[in-house]
């Protein structure tokens, strides 16, 4: 019998690999014989840059780049050297984690660090770049980030203006003159699992800068400089990126991307199930069990565990997810793609007592589901 163990992490309580070692473990004790092939996954957001060290042999690189205030910080993305690959984090170099909650506001943040880290895996020879874009702390829609690969905006007077949200309204031009001429042989691939548009009632700013730290009048001012830089990425780019779903993205990153970059937005949890080559290593499979923290019915938009279904739905794989918690029905769950549920919550004391052992309660629901797999009783 072959089971593939392909989970998210548990955030804040178990990594992906943890979850792959305490299942075997449980099922090992019911089903010692059973092949078990570990492909711990994940979604595109924070965690990734394990999970592809994990499977690919990456390595990690460090360089020092701009925080989104443009304060000096070092930042780590991944280098596969065997298929000049580099795997970048928006988060390391202009996420929200990095700034003081009294430091942050959109309104003055930029995109410059992961240009910054682009820029230095374009040097190390890297053909394809994976951009991870969750997490970020801006709203300026790339300008930053493209800012470090060469291009320019310049306002009427044909100023440079420094790349933050608060003056997108002012650019008048955008001067590729001294772009780098290896950008157009990088092929940009970008991990965006929102759907948002550029600008308006549902865009970047409106949605997502109340979090980042903007008032009511700087998110107007925003929404309002997302809608300039727009009519110039027709101008300039002939590029329509209003419409694009996910342009609203990590404060417009999503569009500057495309336009900048030439980039492809695709869902992150197929970005990684390619890269690791997922779906022909579960073939002849008898079960996947995958997991998350929370199985509920966010988890039926673009997460892992949907991922992981979709996959095994072109095998004819039945799939179990043992998570941190359940709030699905069977019914619900039955409906999304899944034969069999359980929680690790179910056997703890309260949920301190779940996040500190969910180790040693995910080797026992997992024995007890391979109890089930034995007997067939489904």
């Amino acid at each position: 019998m072959k089971i593939v163990l392909a989970p998210d992490k548990f955030k804040g309580s178990l990594t992906g690999t943890e979850f792959c070692n305490a299942v075997e473990e449980g099922v090992k004790n019911i089903l010692p014989n059973a092949k078990i092939v570990k492909l711990p996954l994940a979604d595109g957001g924070d965690g990734t840059i394990e999970i592809l060290e994990y499977h690919l042999q990456g390595k990690r690189v460090k360089v020092i780049v701009n925080d989104p205030l443009f304060r000096p910080i070092e930042a780590s993305y991944l280098y596969m050297d065997t298929v000049e690959t580099a795997f970048i984090e928006m988060a390391e170099a202009s996420g929200m984690a990095l700034l003081k909650a009294e430091d942050r506001n959109c309104f003055y943040t930029t995109s410059l660090g992961t240009g910054d880290m682009i820029l230095d895996a374009i040097n190390k020879g890297a053909k394809t770049i994976i951009l991870g874009i969750g997490g970020s702390a801006t709203n300026d829609c790339g300008i930053g980030m493209a800012m470090a690969l060469g291009y320019k905006f310049e306002d009427e007077n044909g100023i440079e203006l420094s790349p933050i949200g608060k003056n997108l309204s002012q650019i008048k031009s955008i001067n590729a003159t001294h772009v780098i001429p290896e950008l157009k042989s990088v092929t940009f691939k970008v991990a965006c699992d929102v759907t948002n548009p550029l600008f308006g009632e549902y865009g970047a700013a409106y949605v997502y800068g109340p979090q980042k730290g903007a008032s009511k009048k700087e998110i107007k001012f925003l929404d309002e400089g997302l809608q300039h830089i727009s009519k110039l990425f027709l101008e300039v780019f002939n590029l329509e990126v209003q419409h694009i779903k996910g342009a609203g993205a990590a404060g417009g990153m999503g569009a500057g991307t495309m336009v900048f970059l030439n980039a492809t937005l695709q869902s992150g949890i197929d970005l990684v199930k390619d890269l690791i080559d997922f779906d022909e290593k579960i073939k002849n499979t008898d079960w996947i069990i995958t997991g998350e923290g929370k199985l509920d019915s966010q988890t039926l938009s673009g997460k892992t565990i949907q991922g992981v279904i979709t996959s095994a739905e072109k095998h004819n794989i039945s799939v179990a997810a043992l998570c941190g918690s359940v709030s699905l029905s069977k019914e619900e769950a039955k409906n999304f793609g899944l034969s069999y549920t359980d929680a690790v919550i179910g056997k703890a004391k309260d949920l301190n007592d779940a996040m500190n052992n969910s180790y040693k309660y995910l080797v026992v629901i997992s024995s007890k589901l391979a109890q089930k797999i034995k007997k067939h009783s489904f």
